[in-house]
Order: structure tokens, then sequence, then C-alpha cells
């Protein structure tokens, strides 16, 4: 599938949530549908203080298992919904797309907005994001509302659609012969996802000329990191922009940095600027470059207790750091932010963070559907809890207008002060 996200860019012009999913039920066949799925979500936000027990059954609060057959609330939801499927007056009801709708319902009850439900292909999206890599062609596609035309936006570095020649602002117009001028960007994405071929051939139009080219599906790996060096008034200072905390995010922040201290950087900028978050992990990890095993990196918080998390690194870093974050800085990059300013007295630029100071779990159902809900808070080091406060910056800097409408490094004021603070 191709990703609608850029992980290349820098970052985006305007700050947005970066929250966004489609629609698209999972095909099972009615006779076949595993109503365990459907009894094990209800179980999820059972008012009665029923716990999660996966598919073999669930526990109560004295921590005597229950089998769901003896569950009032699960056999009233189950008869409730076979009774309507075999009576129901009007045209025929489409099972896997009722069961989509009462997951969500059920799930979304809770209350928490962090508790969600996610479709197979929702997953599916999901999944590419957090793995850091996905089969296809490398290319951010979407619709120009002008035209309704497919158009590509970005292009991943060295990925298949770089090889073949396709450049941001190409038109898509046939695949494998077909026209597809009138087709959206996601029937492009799952026609190449699920092809039983791997070369395609494609059809474009750059600047009023076609052009057909050949290309073929293969491993895309998403850079999720970039950085660069600033050399100001005799110091040498290095920046590293962190998109998401993807499951290969470590090895390309390790590779990075180590490239920027082998110059001899006399300190660092981290940006985490619209990075909504990702694995707890990543960020941990991350952490441990910069702080001794003696370093507490985070603290979790459920109803057993608080846990403390320490590093796994050998030394402490030196340098000063400063850290750029804004609206959108949430979750993993809170987590980095806080082990940081805790530990290091890392400075923050920029605007108020988020506030995600919750941990989600992610299980995943035989029919690849997917939901994610709350298990636990976490603290900073020193303690602190920053749901719904976030992080306030030390040096509260708006992004310019300028920047938004001529972005570089120049007009990036927020850049600039963190560069400022560090000559």
């Amino acid at each position: 599938m191709e990703n609608n996200i850029d992980f290349n860019k820098k970052k985006k012009k305007k700050h947005k949530k970066k929250l966004s999913c489609s629609l698209n039920f999972y095909k099972t066949e009615p006779s076949k549908l595993e109503i365990i799925e459907v009894v094990f979500l209800v179980a999820v936000i059972s008012v009665v203080g029923i716990l999660v027990g996966y598919l073999l059954g669930i526990r109560n609060n004295s921590n005597q298992k229950v089998k769901i057959s003896d569950s009032k609330a699960l056999t009233k939801f189950v008869e409730t919904y076979q009774y309507i499927l075999d009576n129901y007056y009007g045209d025929k009801l489409e099972e896997d797309k009722l069961l989509d709708s009462a997951l969500d319902g059920l799930l979304s009850s809770i209350g928490d907005s962090n508790t969600t439900y996610m479709t197979e292909e929702d997953s599916s999206n999901f999944n590419i994001t957090l793995e850091g890599s996905y089969e296809g062609l490398g290319v951010e596609i979407g619709n120009e509302i002008a035209t309704g035309n497919i158009i590509v936006i970005a292009v991943f570095k060295d990925s298949p659609a770089d090889r073949a020649g396709i450049k941001p602002g190409d038109r898509l117009l046939k695949l494998d012969g077909e026209d597809i001028t009138e087709q959206t960007s996601a029937y492009f994405a799952n026609y190449i996802k699920t092809s039983n071929k791997k070369d395609f051939v494609l059809i474009i139009s750059r600047n009023g000329e076609e052009q057909t080219l050949n290309i073929t599906r293969e491993k895309v790996i998403i850079n999720s990191v970039l950085s660069k060096l600033f050399e100001k008034n005799g110091k040498k200072i290095g920046y590293i922009y962190i998109s998401i905390f993807a499951n290969n995010t470590y090895d390309q922040f390790k590779k990075e940095l180590e490239e920027l201290e082998s110059k001899n950087i006399d300190s660092l900028i981290i940006d985490v600027r619209d990075n909504t978050g990702g694995h707890m992990s990543s960020a941990k990890d991350i952490l441990s470059l910069f702080l001794d095993s003696s370093k507490v990196v985070f603290q979790t918080e459920d109803k057993n207790g608080t846990v403390k998390t320490y590093s796994k690194g050998k030394t402490t870093k030196k340098y000063p750091i400063v850290l750029i974050g804004n609206r959108n800085s949430a979750s993993s990059s809170e987590i980095l932010i806080g082990g940081l300013k805790d530990n290091l007295n890392a400075v923050l630029v920029g605007e108020n963070t988020f506030g995600k100071g919750t941990v989600q779990e992610l299980r995943t159902l035989p029919s690849g559907a997917q939901y994610k809900f709350t298990i636990q808070k976490w603290l900073t080091p020193n303690g602190t809890c920053i749901d719904k406060e976030g992080f306030k910056p030390d040096y509260e800097i708006e992004l310019s207008e300028e920047y938004i409408k001529n972005p570089s490094d120049e007009t990036d004021n927020q850049l600039q002060k963190a560069l400022e603070i560090l000559q």
C-alpha cells in the first residue's frame, strides 16, 4: 500500500493533527464470521468490572476465571446481535459492516480518545507507519482538488519510484493500460498492494508531456530521521529531526548521531515538531544513547503502582542539547523531551507540546483488525505527569508566517532560536 504520510519531509507548513483513517470493512463471509471476536471486544468495555482475558476467558476482580458463556452481559449482546440478523425487516444486513460499527462503538463508549478500533485497512496503514517499511513503490499520492486526478505529492529517496524517475507533481494517467484519471488514490494504492505481480507499467503526465515508466514493487524503507551540521561562530552544532518513533527509528537515529559526533559537534538540536509518537521502546532506546544506566528515562503507573525504567546506556553525554517541539509533539516525543530535560537540563524551544501522558496496548484480532486501549500512564524521570498538560517551552515561539510562506532554515525562527542559544 502506498503510504499517505511523507516521512522524508522535514516538517509540514501548517500544524495539523496527524490523525486520520479511511473505513474499509474486512471481508469475512457471514457464515464464517467468528463471534468470538465480538464477544472478546465486548468484554473489554464491560461495566461489571471484568478485565480482558484474550479469547480464552476474562478475569473478575478476585482473579478467578469466568467463562465467556457465564457472563450475562456477553450473552445479552450475542443474542441481540443474532436476533437482529435473523429478523430485521429491511434489506439483508451486511454482517462485516454491522460488526465494525459495533466494535467501534463499544470501544468509543469508554470515553478515552486513545482507545480505538481499527479495521483491517486502518491497521495496515497504522502498521506501515510504526514498522517504518512496507511493500510498495515509495510514493505519497493524493487526488488533486481541481481535476480529481491522482498526483504524486512526494517520492521516497532510493525507492522504486525514485529509481524509475517519478517526480513530485507527476499526474498518473494509466496503470497497466487502465485509465485511472477518474480513480482515487486509494484505488491505485490497493491495486499495487493486492496485485499478484510486482512489475507495473505507469503512464504519467509531466509538464503536459506523457511518459511511460516501468516500476517494480519492492520493500520500501521509510526514513524517519534526518540530520545536518550547522557551523555558527566557530561552534559545530548538530541537528537531528525525528518524524515518528517507528521500529527502525532508533537505528537511523544512532547512525546519524554517530556521524555528527565523529565531526566533533559542540552541541545538538533534536527536532520533534509534528511528531505524534510511536513506539515507546524507540524513545527509550534513543534516550539510552545519551544517559548511563543509573539514569531513569521514564516511569509508568497503573493500579499496581509505579515502575521506573532505566537507561541501557554506558555513558552520559556532556554537550548541551536543545529540543524543538510544537503542539503536535506527543507521546513518545514527550517521553524523549522529559527524559532529556530531567536528566540533562535540555532546553525546549517552540510551542507547548500536546500532552499525551498515557500508554496504549495494541491487540490484533484474527481478522486482521486491531484495537488499542489505555493500560497505564507514564511520568517523567522526576515523576511529573504531563497528560493533558504537555511541556511548556523554555522559549515560547510560534512558527513565523514567513516560514509558512517560504520554508527554509533561514526563515525557521524556532530553529534559529535554538541555534542562537547554542552559539
